[in-house]
């Protein structure tokens, strides 16, 4: 299934793509929210499961109701813990540390800050876990997933559609990158989604990308770490970067690396 191969529909504020193999669909929900959120809803028989949760007040209800028809199984909350309005009811699967990170590490203070910029509009509820699973293969509504367990959350393999699922990607705009040994553990990862040949990589800020856009990204990963030595203050390395890459987005993740890099 190459990435451009969906058809879409299109809701009041955000758009569904959906792609079709047969016995399994994929409904990749693009928000058009502040942070370019992307939600991935897996449905087989009529019964789907959920990857990350919107976070947008406005975003969850839109979701909602275009799931009505759908008898929703679970949602997978691995990097996105806020958005607890959105389907309360559903069972809610985490790992222990993608828990801990949503209620007390990096993800609540990225969901402290996403309240202090958005303010009423964001719901910033975290989801409260129902079930904490491990590494290794789990199947909610007759779907396989095989979970990988990262230093913040973990990632998903979807062996039905040849699909992985991590945090982010983004072939053409600027990732969080926390310092150079975090470069290269991302460099690690999508190599190995190269060496396993998947068709979609599902990310939580971008569109459904394929493995041409990971060996760019590791290009620009590599390029990053270069620029990064050879600057001597965070500013500097921003103006080399927005050189190198004019037409990037994700200005706002870019500073968060410089931080990073020149803490």
């Amino acid at each position: 299934m190459k990435k451009n191969t969906f058809t879409t529909v299109q809701l009041a504020k955000g758009e569904l793509h959906i792609y079709d193999f047969g016995s399994i669909k994929l409904h990749a929900y693009k928000t058009n929210d502040f942070i370019d959120d992307e939600v991935f809803v897996i449905e087989k028989n009529g019964k789907a499961v959920i990857i990350e949760s919107p976070c947008f007040f406005d975003n969850n209800a839109e979701l909602a109701e275009y799931l009505k028809d759908i008898e929703v199984e679970g949602i997978l909350i691995a990097y996105h813990g806020a958005g607890a309005t959105f389907l309360p009811d559903v069972p809610k699967y985490a790992t222990q540390n993608a828990k801990d990170y949503s209620e007390a590490g990096g993800g609540k203070a990225l969901i402290d800050n996403f309240t202090n910029v958005f303010g009423a509009i964001f719901d910033n509820s975290i989801h409260k876990i129902t079930d904490i699973i491990g590494e290794g293969k789990i199947t909610i509504g007759g779907i396989d997933f095989i979970i990988h367990q990262t230093a913040e959350a973990f990632d998903i393999e979807i062996p039905e559609i040849n699909g992985v699922y991590t945090h982010m990607l983004g072939h053409d705009c600027h990732s969080i990158v926390a310092g150079e040994a975090h470069a290269d553990s991302i460099i690690a990862e999508l190599t190995g989604y190269i060496q396993k040949g998947y068709d979609l990589i599902l990310t939580s800020h971008y569109t459904p990308e394929d493995l041409k856009d990971a060996e760019t990204k590791i290009a620009y990963l590599e390029n990053l770490k270069k620029i990064a030595a050879s600057c001597k203050d965070a500013d500097s390395f921003k103006a080399a970067m927005q050189e190198q890459y004019p037409a990037y987005s994700g200005q706002n993740y870019l500073d968060m690396t410089a931080g990073f890099f020149f803490a």
